[in-house]
């Protein structure tokens, strides 16, 4: 069972499925509300615990409803929980999400507790962090965090993929320390401030994150597929074909899973295969984690 540090955020997912989302100063009705654990780090977190992975979750929440349950949850799941801070007075973060009849989704998130997430939570499992076989970093928690994050898992050599959502500008101090990059087509462009209209301009994009120092990449690219490239050449793996209801947590999904799969020593095709797999299922459920496939699910379909 491999060993992942999964350093990120934690929310309360507050979803209502509606027919189509509204237009600015637009008020429609909608159909279905659910509230749901979510946030990328959590959602990423419960992904590889469920999919096989030994996942220990440095993370933040506020010391109210939301918090506490989120923490309950997670240890259900098997993960570590040692590390998630508790905040006394601080609320923990939310997610606002609309989910459309296409299984588009637009999502507003209030990060309450994870902005409070500082390079001395990281430290604390840097013991965790040497430990492991894949740190998992995402961007919806402090840049210094992050940072540090990256810095501690460079120190004991431990491989770090960072999922860049929500897309930002990223330094390169961060980015010489990343064995993987996984980010989807909207963030590819914001990342690279070019429009990736066909293969050429993935191949492209490929090249400027290798630029920076950066050697393997992953582009995720929906419902056609995704783009690997590493030291073995570049790969296309296609996407899973099923009647999707809901995308809101197909890319923590498919990181998660990677994590698992490349902990395991899967090489990177195989283990964006496994990962589009585990995806695929992800998006025919409505939901953020409730939507996660477990191990034996992929199992069956082999």
């Amino acid at each position: 069972m491999g060993k992942i540090v999964v350093i990120g955020s934690s929310n309360t997912d507050l979803t209502v499925r509606t027919a189509r989302i509204p237009q600015p100063g637009e008020t429609v009705v909608g159909l279905d509300f659910l509230t749901n654990a979510g946030g990328k780090g959590a959602n990423q977190a419960v992904a590889a615990a469920r999919l096989g992975g030994n996942v220990t979750f440095v993370a933040s929440v506020g010391d109210d409803r939301f918090g506490h349950d989120a923490v309950s949850h997670y240890a259900e799941e098997g993960i570590d929980t040692r590390f998630i801070a508790m905040h006394e007075g601080v609320a923990s973060g939310v997610a606002l999400i609309s989910v459309d009849a296409a299984a588009e989704n637009c999502i507003v998130v209030a990060p309450g507790a994870n902005s409070l997430l500082t390079p001395t939570d990281v430290d604390a499992a840097e013991e965790q962090i040497a430990a492991a076989d894949i740190v998992l970093l995402q961007l919806e928690i402090p840049m210094e965090a992050v940072l540090r994050a990256s810095e501690v898992a460079e120190k004991h050599q431990v491989p770090i993929i960072l999922n860049p959502a929500p897309a930002t500008p990223l330094p390169d101090e961060l980015l010489r320390r990343i064995d993987l990059i996984t980010p989807n087509r909207s963030e590819t462009e914001l990342l690279t401030g070019r429009k990736i209209a066909d293969m050429a301009d993935v191949a492209a994009a490929v090249k400027h994150f290798r630029s920076r120092g950066i050697r393997n990449v992953i582009i995720t690219m929906g419902s056609q597929g995704a783009f690997v490239a590493d030291e073995r050449g570049e790969y296309a793996v296609p996407a899973h074909r099923v009647e999707a209801v809901d995308t809101t947590a197909a890319g923590d999904v498919f990181n998660g899973a990677l994590a698992v799969a490349l902990a395991e020593g899967r090489r990177l095709a195989e283990a964006a295969e496994f990962a589009a797999a585990a995806s695929a299922i992800s998006v025919t459920r409505f939901g953020a984690q409730c939507s996660i496939p477990y191990r034996k699910e992929l199992e069956l379909q082999h």
